[in-house]
């Protein structure tokens, strides 16, 4: 099973992720952000408060995405 094993915020809501495959890359919640419980990460400093856990990345009000997720819509560098 593939886990996200580090994750960093960086500009226009993405995300630079290394998974445990060893794929690294950046994905983008901007799609995300007027849908249901992800509208709130459209406040800068709640979206840069991203972690790890289980797996995945998560905030403290329990938006989440996978690392299956993660791994089938991010641009591979």
């Amino acid at each position: 099973m593939v886990k996200v094993n580090h994750v960093e915020t960086k500009e226009d809501y993405v995300l630079l992720v290394q998974l445990s495959n060893g794929k690294k890359g950046f994905f983008n919640v901007k799609p995300y952000l007027d849908k249901g419980i992800f509208t709130e990460l459209k406040d800068k400093s709640f979206f840069n408060s991203v972690r790890l856990a289980f797996g995945g990345v998560v905030w403290p009000h329990e938006q989440d995405f996978s690392a299956d997720t993660i791994e089938y819509e991010m641009q591979q560098i």
